[in-house]
């Protein structure tokens, strides 16, 4: 979706072989947050234990960074963020600086948007969405503007339910189904992201042409589990709407009470999935 970065030097934060996630991704060009560092040793200084010893050589075997890749949370945050605005404020050579700093700056496409995420914990744990949120206040600290997204990427972005919607449409057409999908369900536990995402693809899907060979709603489905279980009682009633009072979305997704509100919630994945199967006609079909 985006092939003006493929061939441009792209420095790629998160976990993992991300040197070859970026490039199944189609980056051919990846420097990664420890290569950086070993470039540059006097960048990172806030672990002690980790600063360099006094003398050392500054390489300049690395390109100049012409975009930043943001896949997911990183481990070592002080880093990740120290070197990240280190390329931002020096539009991507961190040993030359000009001041002001340069605005706009290099090109950051950042996925994986959600401020929390549940795990074993009794309470939500924090997502990419908080290390992008740290990064954000932190560049408007230092410079007193707003960091700048050429991307966002995932969940509640409407490009990733139209992406989702496309592959649904192919394995529809591989499977030989005559009739025409004509509703998308979309299951998720986190009001903010999956909810709000279906949400907003269903209104995008209701102001397409009626006409419209593909899908035209997209019902939102809260199971409360994972990031919404601590939140409070499942409704008896699955029409009965969920209303949020914090806004756990990413900045550039402004707050409205009715994209958090979902067109039903269940306990789990297998209630949604009875719902759906009911909703759709086809467990009445099986039964009898």
């Amino acid at each position: 979706m985006f092939p003006q970065f493929l061939e441009k030097c792209v420095l790629v934060s998160g976990q993992g072989p991300l040197e070859d996630v970026a490039k199944d991704l189609g980056f051919r060009n990846v420097v990664t947050i420890e290569a950086m560092r070993q470039a540059y040793p006097l960048l990172d200084m806030v672990d002690q234990s980790r600063r360099p010893r006094s003398g050392a050589a500054i390489s300049v075997s690395l390109p100049a960074i012409e975009a930043v890749v943001l896949l997911g949370e990183p481990v070592r945050w002080e880093t990740s963020l120290q070197l990240i605005l280190d390329l931002l404020l020096s539009a991507g050579r961190p040993t030359e600086w000009s001041a002001p700093p340069p605005y706009p700056h290099i090109p950051i496409l950042a996925c994986n948007m959600d401020l929390l995420w549940m795990a074993e914990a009794k309470t939500p744990r924090f997502g990419h969405g908080t290390f992008l949120l740290c990064l954000e206040t932190l560049y408007r600290k230092i410079t007193g503007r707003e960091l700048q997204y050429e991307a966002l990427i995932g969940k509640p972005s409407p490009v990733t339910y139209n992406y989702a919607e496309q592959l649904i449409l192919r394995q529809a057409m591989e499977r030989g189904w005559r009739n025409p999908v004509r509703t998308l369900y979309a299951i998720g536990d986190n009001p903010m992201a999956d909810i709000y995402g279906a949400n907003l693809y269903n209104r995008f899907l209701q102001s397409r042409c009626r006409d419209s060979p593909g899908p035209h709603s997209c019902q939102s489905v809260l199971v409360c589990t994972g990031v919404y279980s601590y939140q409070g009682e499942v409704p008896s009633d699955p029409q009965e709407s969920v209303t949020q009072t914090v806004f756990h979305g990413h900045r550039d997704f402004k707050f409205d009470p009715s994209l958090v509100e979902a067109s039903h919630v269940v306990r789990d994945v297998g209630e949604a999935l009875e719902l759906i199967l009911k909703k759709e006609g086809w467990r009445r079909s099986q039964e009898s």
